[in-house]
């Protein structure tokens, strides 16, 4: 199979779907890897690297037109929608359940879209969300202590006080894999850690594993109302798979916070949990100020640390990538969860969640494969 690897053009969106690892693993198996050339640069591989483990550096429009398959990190750009066909499978993360342009763009092209957030295993996790989440949950307690500085608009506090000062109060909404995450990484600091959750068995979980250092809170419009109050940094880390995240926080209770206080949404690239972020920002401009509290709402949080990110990413998609190489859509066929990661096929919605944010009909399919 013929498989293309694009250049990332959103803002600051410096990762590459398929390192030179995954390159080489791939050509050794008989594919053609076409790869746009410095499409690796951001993330520390240069073109030569691709071309040593066996792939081809071409230009944009050769990678679109000759590929079967491509295979990117995010969501194609309005620019790109022009390279969407029928006969061509895209891998990547989609998020259309929160972007409906793009949606109808695959629709009315009849591209097989894949995305790599509603794959799922055989014990129901989220493989190709995972490794993301967990640098979006680490990376946004180290985003929120930075805009809590002073000279950044927030309140001038360090989250794990000092001696004779409190620490910070983090609230962080939501205790999968990206709550847990800026959990681990905020009570190292020092932080007063309270996340809050509705799922008993994973609350008792991270209690269990944090000892106890890590406070847990049924989540309830009362409980998070009065917990807002005092917080410092709020971290939304709500997901619902594939589909449009529901707003957790209101524009009433984000009145109550105190200025200089701060909101990470990590969850906007789904819509996002916390009602004041109505937008997605860019990490050009990624904060804005609303009732006194500072938002930082950008949607791909990873490609700051792309080279990291990168390595977790390929990592764990490669294996999916040979398969869709060596068996085409029999890959999905046979594997129930990986089934699950089609979103879009023959111009209909193929994922239940994404069928119900936009409104449109949903098509099982395994009646269309």
């Amino acid at each position: 199979m013929i498989i293309g690897i694009p250049k990332e053009i959103k803002n600051n969106e410096f990762r590459v779907s398929l390192t030179p690892a995954g390159a080489f693993q791939l050509s050794k198996e008989g594919h053609e890897v076409l790869v746009e050339t410095t499409a690796g640069v951001g993330s520390g591989f240069e073109d030569q690297d691709y071309i040593e483990a066996g792939a081809k550096i071409c230009s944009r429009e050769e990678v679109f037109e000759k590929a079967e398959l491509i295979v990117k990190v995010k969501e194609y750009l309005e620019s790109e929608y022009k390279y969407l066909r029928e006969d061509q499978m895209v891998f990547t993360y989609l998020h259309i359940a929160n972007n409906e342009p793009f949606a109808n763009a695959l629709l009315k092209s009849k591209t097989t879209a894949i995305a790599y957030e509603t794959v799922a295993s055989r014990t129901n996790t989220l493989p190709l969300l995972t490794p993301m989440s967990e640098v979006a949950g680490r990376m946004s307690v180290q985003i929120g202590a930075g805009i809590l500085q002073k000279a950044n608009g927030g309140l001038g506090v360090v989250l794990g006080g000092v001696p004779g000062v409190k620490p910070a109060d983090v609230i962080i909404i939501g205790g999968g894999i990206v709550g847990f995450n800026a959990a681990r990484i905020a009570s190292g600091l020092g932080a007063n850690v309270q996340v809050f959750d509705v799922n008993a068995e994973r609350m008792a979980y991270i209690d269990e594993v944090s000892n106890g250092t890590i406070h847990t809170i049924y989540n309830n419009e009362y409980n998070l109302r009065e917990a807002l109050k005092t917080a410092d940094l709020v971290i939304g880390a709500v997901l619902i798979p594939g589909a449009k995240t529901p707003k957790i926080v209101s524009e009433d209770m984000v009145k109550t916070m105190k200025k200089g206080s701060v909101i990470v949404d990590v969850a906007i690239d789904q819509g996002g949990c916390i009602e004041t972020c109505d937008h997605t920002t860019t990490h050009d401009h990624p904060t804005f100020e609303k009732y006194g509290v500072l938002h930082y709402s950008v949607a791909n949080i990873p490609g700051a640390v792309p080279r990291t990110s990168t390595i977790a990413l390929s990592n764990a998609t490669l294996p999916y990538i040979e398969k869709l190489a060596n068996k085409g859509l029999d890959a999905l066929r046979e594997d129930a969860g990986f089934m699950k990661g089609l979103n879009t096929y023959q111009g209909n919605i193929t994922y239940k969640g994404v069928a119900d944010a936009l409104n449109l009909a949903y098509v099982d399919p395994g009646t269309l494969l």
